[in-house]
């Protein structure tokens, strides 16, 4: 078994470092079955041009609190861009996947691909709630802010929630899961309760899921590696050949590899695509 894997996906992490600050913090303990961290950004733009962000699909629900950009964002089958301009301060807040169908009172995937209004799910404190991130001198009050809005929302972990995120947590830790009934094997679950329980706890299928799971993993490995093995890195990821690995890859980032190497390396569009299709 690998270690716990929780995708970020920054795209061109090297130029975004420069763009901004990013510091992650645990929720209160109570709030430790739904919450992986929040998110804390902070950028000071002013005077230069404003710079589009990237970030690749991952499973999780995210809650943020930003000028412009305050909501419920439902987990996404798509590359995620933001534009930063001026001087922002916000938090996010990752939910653990499976474990918001509690707050949100209905199928996770009725929310998959789109955001909602922070109010619609949180009611009228979650707008108090934002204009505290905004107003907050440090990270601290920031989080407590946030912590507080959701904890005065009482839920809890259904069965089924768990089995999702326990499924969830099990692709997380086996890279070697790259099939659906791989993922049944090891939770126990039939093939039909494991999509069952991800349309209603996680929001999409779970192939889907172990997709997500292994590009991202194959986006940090081209990026770091210096002349990337395409070949080797799918087969290493199973798929059963290059082309499709690379069909695979363009469809979750918009880019084919080489192109995602190009950008993340230089901060900006790559040249012409000449991987092979």
């Amino acid at each position: 078994m690998g270690e716990h894997r929780i995708p970020r996906g920054i795209v061109a992490e090297a130029t975004a470092r420069t763009m901004f600050t990013l510091t992650r913090h645990a929720p209160a303990p109570e709030l430790a079955d739904f919450v992986d961290y929040h998110w804390i950004l902070r950028w000071d733009l002013r005077g230069k041009p404003p710079y589009e962000q990237r970030v690749l699909p991952n499973l999780a629900v995210h809650v943020t609190f930003f000028p412009g950009a305050s909501g419920v964002y439902g987990p996404a089958r798509d590359v995620f861009s933001h534009r930063l301009a001026g001087r922002v301060q916000g938090l996010g807040v990752r939910f653990r996947p499976g474990c918001f169908r509690a707050f949100l009172g209905r199928p996770v995937r009725d929310i998959a691909d789109r955001s909602v209004p922070l109010t619609d799910v949180f009611g009228l404190a979650a707008s108090r709630a934002a204009e505290s991130v905004q107003s907050a001198r440090d990270d601290a009050e920031m989080a407590d802010a946030v912590d507080n809005l959701l904890i005065a929302k009482p839920v809890r972990l259904s069965p089924a929630a768990r089995q999702a995120a326990e499924a969830v947590e099990s692709i997380a830790r086996d890279p070697g899961i790259t099939r659906v009934a791989q993922l049944c094997a090891d939770t126990g679950l039939t093939t039909r309760s494991v999509q069952r329980v991800f349309a209603e706890h996680v929001g999409c299928p779970p192939k889907q899921a172990i997709r997500i799971y292994r590009l991202n993993d194959a986006a940090q490995r081209i990026v770091t590696e210096g002349q990337p093995d395409y070949a080797g890195l799918a087969v290493r990821l199973g798929y059963s050949d290059q082309s499709h690995f690379i069909r695979d890859f363009r469809t979750v980032t918009g880019q084919s590899p080489g192109e995602y190497v190009r950008t993340a390396r230089a901060g900006h569009a790559g040249e012409p695509d000449k991987d092979r299709t």
